[in-house]
């Protein structure tokens, strides 16, 4: 008895000893190094919240945050379409106390908050290697996204971007050469949507039906996914997405952007978690990419989708190693089966509801398609890429939907050198924030109806849409714009188009209005809304 007290006083005594030097540690390197970053920004004018020693605002950020939770709610209602006061107070907090440029800190992170819009372009325009995206979120975000071309930097960014960038341009996803045209294929993955919708009103009497259409519009999405990017039924990616989605789930609840470095042990559970599902999903998808190869090799066309460029880029680049071609594959894989899948059903269901608050907006769509796609009065829909292109009110639909609710809250960036924006020096090793929802409610750029839905105001295009066209950013702006761009926006205006003209749909009671932050920002609740034949 007496030995076994005895061994756990001495592991006390070491834990103790541990953490002390832990703590010596933080205080003397990375709190000094934080404390020269901040002291570099003051002196260039920049202010900020005063950091505790340990934690740097972090205790503020979550005491603003419980304030605001335990504020009234407006109980689901839409009383407004501005969400950074709900999501993100203290930013919104700091923002109107120091103005759109400050600096702040998360434990032993500097951070500069930059919302004016030429410091964005500039920012977002440049074409340097030296400022990547932050290291710490992307550490963080590993297992969802491997190291490919969204958390990557430097030469490996710059390689797997000669790889890839080139499979998004326009004429790949107009795909006009082949037998079976990308948008074709998206056509085809979006039918079993539209048949689920037609059979909910069957069963809910015959007139009308009450639908949750985000998990809908994920499993539609992933089906165009596969389809048109890796030559699959949604089928077989479905495990994929699932785990995909699973995993986002549970990096989002460890608060990934802010949190305080804790010592790893203490969440083992969550890391294991974590290290499971990250390894089931690789293999899944190299089991995938296995099957394909087979596939084509039997088929011996010349037709290619986007898992063949990729694997050809890989395989015949002379840098990569066998084993470097297939982590790339497999990590760039997660990327774009992540962010053409999430990303673009999280911004059709933002669509859908705000379609739904504006029935005058299906009409205009309803409208233009039977114009564009009803030759002679068919009934039958002729959907090509080139008559999407000429689509004007989805488009402005689209332009507006992605100007209130883009999926993607942030632009983060790393200063992996010393960095120089505008007349602010930034030092190596400060992360540099952009709250996009907040550059695009900005009523000195956009006009006081800023927080209105208008999707007139991009009648002329973006240019003409604002006093200042780079602040809007919801695929992000330069080199770092995202790839899928093109991609996305010819599903967003597929979906929305066959949806509008086989449906009209108002919201329903069952909706509940709660913009939530996991990876993106997506509805808390889903969408419910009421849907009728036309």
């Amino acid at each position: 008895m007496m030995e076994d007290l005895h061994k756990l006083m001495l592991i006390s005594v070491f834990f103790c000893v541990l953490m002390s030097w832990a703590l010596n540690f933080y205080r003397n390197n990375l709190w000094v190094r934080c404390q020269t970053h901040r002291k570099k920004l003051r002196k260039q004018g920049i202010k900020g919240p005063s950091p505790s020693l340990l934690y740097g605002n972090v205790p503020e950020m979550q005491r603003i945050q419980s304030m605001v939770a335990k504020s009234p709610s407006s109980n689901g209602e839409i009383v407004g379409h501005d969400y950074t006061s709900t999501l993100f107070p203290y930013f919104e907090r700091w923002r109107k106390e120091y103005g759109p440029v400050y600096t702040y800190s998360a434990g032993n992170r500097q951070h500069l908050y930059v919302n004016h819009p030429d410091l964005v372009r500039e920012m977002s325009q440049s074409m340097t290697l030296d400022l990547g995206k932050p290291s710490y979120i992307t550490k963080a975000l590993a297992p969802m996204l491997g190291n490919g071309i969204l958390r990557s930097n430097r030469s490996a960014w710059a390689q797997q971007r000669k790889i890839i960038a080139p499979q998004f341009f326009m004429d790949k996803v107009k795909d006009v050469g082949n037998e079976q045209p990308m948008v074709g294929l998206m056509k085809e993955a979006a039918q079993p949507l539209l048949a689920k919708w037609e059979a909910s009103i069957e069963a809910q009497g015959g007139s009308i039906a009450d639908v949750r259409v985000d998990e809908d519009l994920r499993a539609s999405s992933g089906d165009m996914i596969s389809r048109a990017c890796f030559g699959s039924s949604y089928c077989k990616g479905k495990e994929i997405f699932l785990k995909l989605r699973t995993l986002q789930k549970v990096i989002s609840n460890q608060n990934f952007l802010f949190r305080v470095p804790t010592i790893r042990f203490l969440n083992n559970k969550v890391q294991k978690e974590v290290k499971s599902l990250e390894k089931e999903i690789e293999t899944l998808i190299w089991e995938a990419v296995q099957e394909r190869e087979q596939e084509c090799s039997k088929r011996c066309s010349s037709e290619k989708d986007l898992m063949q460029w990729i694997l050809d880029g890989a395989i015949n680049d002379q840098d990569l190693s066998k084993e470097s071609s297939k982590q790339l594959i497999v990590d760039n894989c997660k990327n774009i089966y992540f962010a053409g899948h999430e990303s673009t059903a999280v911004a059709a269901s933002w669509c859908l509801m705000l379609l739904a608050l504006h029935p005058e907006w299906q009409h205009h769509i309803r409208a233009e398609v039977d114009q564009l796609c009803k030759p002679n009065g068919d009934t039958d829909l002729v959907l090509d890429a080139d008559s999407l292109l000429k689509m004007k009110a989805v488009t402005m639909v689209i332009q507006e939907a992605l100007r209130l609710y883009p999926p993607a809250a942030f632009i983060s960036r790393e200063a992996l050198e010393e960095f120089q924006m505008g007349s602010i020096v930034v030092p190596k090793g400060v992360c540099i924030w952009t709250l996009i929802p907040t550059l695009h409610r900005d009523p000195e750029i956009w006009g006081a109806d800023a927080n209105e839905f208008k999707p007139e105001r991009f009648a002329n295009g973006v240019s003409n849409a604002t006093k200042v066209p780079q602040a809007y950013v919801p695929f992000g702006l330069g080199a770092r714009l995202c790839l899928g761009k093109n991609f996305a926006m010819v599903q967003l205006k597929l979906l929305l188009c066959l949806i509008v003209s086989k449906f009209s749909f108002s919201l329903s009671p069952n909706y509940r209005h709660s913009p939530a932050y996991r990876m993106i920002v997506e509805p808390g609740h889903g969408v419910h809304i009421l849907i009728k034949r036309t």
